[in-house]
């Protein structure tokens, strides 16, 4: 590339057959509206694009970053592509503004890499990530209502025991959600091969109501989702308290190491 442009990692993959220009990704655009193409070294294929340094460079990016909506937009394209590619094979999806100097330095990466990279693509090769999040209504999970713990004719010491009983009740309630939550996740746990486990998202990015009390990802073999979509509808039945959202297929995103992004 020149020094105008730099290189933005999607994926990595493993090398296509033959000698002549791969097609499968033809026509698919990346974070900067960029045609989308591949950087072949050492039996591996990195998924790339050229962005203008205007944009991405160091300054601009961590301007950008503070733009909700253009972060929202260019994380968006960044998934596309690597979901596009999981379409045509197994993929080490890499972090969102991982970026090189220039294609020589990707396939330095590549070479450099090579062997980690092969073994996390054998490692997921016909298996896919499901993500499931878990919802409740803390007042499902509350205990009955205690009874009056007095406080006599002290209005300041009634108060306190009243505050003090109702962090008892939330935290009593958290702990039978928290129970609950790690029943599901020992079932959906059996038919997979591996699992993540994510902190709450903030209520006010995810729109949800309630507690998150799991948001976890699990990945499946390819020959077991039909087993692991019939348990998630098992414990929506079986736990009616609980919310359950699944999410996926995805690449395996939650289970990959990616290299460390160019300086």
């Amino acid at each position: 590339m020149n020094e105008s442009h730099a290189t933005w990692l999607y994926a990595v993959t493993t090398a296509p057959p033959g000698n002549g220009p791969p097609q499968a990704l033809t026509g698919v655009t990346g974070v900067a509206h960029e045609p989308v193409r591949l950087v072949v070294g050492s039996g591996l294929a990195a998924v790339v694009g050229s962005v203008p340094l205007s944009d991405f460079a160091e300054e601009a990016l961590r301007d950008h970053l503070e733009d909700l909506r253009w972060l929202e937009r260019t994380a968006r394209a960044h998934h596309r592509v690597i979901n596009e590619s999981a379409h045509h094979g197994q993929v080490v999806p890499l972090r969102f503004a991982t970026l090189y100097h220039d294609d020589d330095r990707v396939r330095a990466m590549l070479d450099e890499r090579r062997d980690d990279l092969m073994d996390t693509l054998g490692r997921v090769e016909g298996r896919t990530e499901w993500g499931v999040k878990a919802y409740v209504d803390p007042g499902a999970f509350a205990a009955a209502p205690a009874e009056d713990t007095g406080g006599g004719d002290r209005p300041g010491t009634a108060y306190l025991m009243r505050r003090r009983a109702q962090r008892q009740e939330r935290d009593t309630a958290h702990d039978r959600a928290a129970a609950r939550a790690e029943e599901i996740h020992t079932a959906l746990a059996a038919p997979a091969v591996a699992t993540a486990a994510h902190p709450p998202q903030d209520t006010a990015l995810a729109a949800y109501e309630g507690w998150m009390v799991l948001n976890n990802s699990y990945l499946v073999p390819d020959n077991a989702t039909d087993d692991f979509t019939a348990i998630v509808d098992a414990l929506r039945e079986r736990y009616p308290d609980i919310t359950l959202e699944l999410s996926g297929p995805w690449p395996p995103y939650s289970f990959t190491a990616p290299p460390e992004e160019s300086p």
